[in-house]
Formats: C-alpha cells, structure tokens, sequence
C-alpha cells in the first residue's frame, strides 16, 4: 500500500501554490524588466532624433532597474523574515511558559476546522508530543516550507528576471530602425509582455485569456502615458 502511494505521489504535478514564491518574484521581475525599460526608451526616443540617447538611456535603466529590484525584493522579503522569526521565538517562550494553554490554543484551531472537541485535543496532544513547536509553527502561525520568506531566492529571482525582460527592449534599440523607433518599442514590448502573461498564468494554472488582457491593457497605458511626456516636453536631444 506505501508503494502505491509514493508511486502516486511521483505521478502526480505539484500543487501550483508551490511556484508562488520564485513565480511571483519572477513574473514581478520580468514584467517590470519589459515594461520600465520599454517605457523609458519610448519617452527618450519620442524625444531624440538620435540612437545614442536612447541606447544610453535604456542601459542605464536595465541596469538601475535591475539592482533595485534584487535589493528591493531582499530588503521586503527579508523583513518578512524577521517577523516571522520573532513569532516563533515567541511561541518557544510561551511553549516553555505555558504548555498547557498552548495546547488549549491548538486543539481549538482544530476544532475550528471542523475536527469534534474530543478529536481536535487527540490530535493537539499526538502533535504537540511529536513536535510541539512544529505544529504551532504551521497550524497558529500559518508558516510552512511553500509560504515561508526566502529574501535571498526572491531577490536572486527578480533581479534576474527584470535583467532578461529588459534586454528584450534594449535590443530592439540596438538594432531596429531609429525611424518609428517608439512604435517599434512599444510592438515589441508588448508581444514580450503577451508571452510573459501567458506563460505565467500556464506555470500557475490560472487562466491565460486573462492574464493577457491585464498585461496588455496595463502595459499599453504605462507605454502610451510615457510616450505621451516625451512627445510634451520635446527636448529635441537629436
């Protein structure tokens, strides 16, 4: 019988929460990789008759922006980290302190998902007796190994992604005509952003249609609104 559950166990996907912490630091990433360098090199380009500025001006966005957000994603996730920390040093304090209320506090959690009163404290003393700290960890706290902060794989995760999604639109400065060189950023970046959205909602099991539909909507607004400066405040760096 225990073969035939491991059997199963390796035939069956796991359940897409799992992806949530490097997906979400890594779609974070990519989108706004895509959509800020994209969007400053449209402003600059609707502003210049020259590839320089715009070359120049997209890399050191890439490159501002990426490291923003790796530091960024670090610093939040990290002070996730540190409350989480803190709650479970002190629920080893109030173990010590206070065991019999603690299991109390256990078995009503148990209780309240739907467990009889009777059931609900077999199940608080069998757990608290194999891993007290453990049980309040996952069942008080709501932490476990999916939902749990890790600063360094999200920081490493978007920082990487927001450095692939910009070099899509960094290339296109590079090497596309400097003619139309906004409408030619704005095509691009929204072909890049559809492929983003949709292979996202795949990886997350969500649905695909929509996610499309917001990346596009949103992605055309931010583009069109800093397409729309750059056109107003015509510098004319060229």
């Amino acid at each position: 019988m225990t073969e035939k559950i491991d059997e199963l166990d390796n035939y069956l996907d796991p359940h897409y929460i799992q992806r949530s912490n490097w997906l979400r630091a890594a779609v974070l990433g990519a989108n706004d990789g895509i959509l800020s360098t994209a969007s400053l090199a449209i402003g600059v380009a609707a502003a210049s008759n020259l590839r320089e500025p715009i070359i120049l001006a997209t890399l050191a966005g890439l490159v501002a922006g990426a490291l923003s957000m790796a530091a960024g994603e670090y610093v939040s996730v990290s002070s996730q980290t540190d409350v989480e920390k803190a709650d479970i040093e002190r629920e080893i304090v109030e173990l010590k302190e206070m065991p019999e209320i603690e299991l109390q506090r256990l078995a009503q959690i148990y209780e309240k998902r739907g467990l009889k009163k009777e059931t609900a404290m077999v199940v608080a003393k069998e757990l608290t007796e194999t891993d007290a700290l453990g049980a309040h960890i996952r069942d008080e706290l709501g932490i476990n190994e999916i939902s749990q902060a890790k600063p360094i794989q999200a920081a490493f995760a978007s920082g990487s992604a927001f450095t692939i999604g910009g070099l899509l639109p960094f290339l296109v400065t590079l090497f596309l005509p400097l003619e139309s060189m906004e409408y030619s950023l704005y095509g691009f970046a929204l072909f890049f952003l559809i492929l983003l959205g949709a292979l996202a909602a795949k990886t997350g099991g969500s649905n695909i249609w929509k996610a499309i539909l917001r990346i596009t909507f949103w992605g055309t607004t931010a583009m069109g609104l800093t397409a729309l400066v750059g056109y107003m405040f015509n510098v004319n760096l060229g």
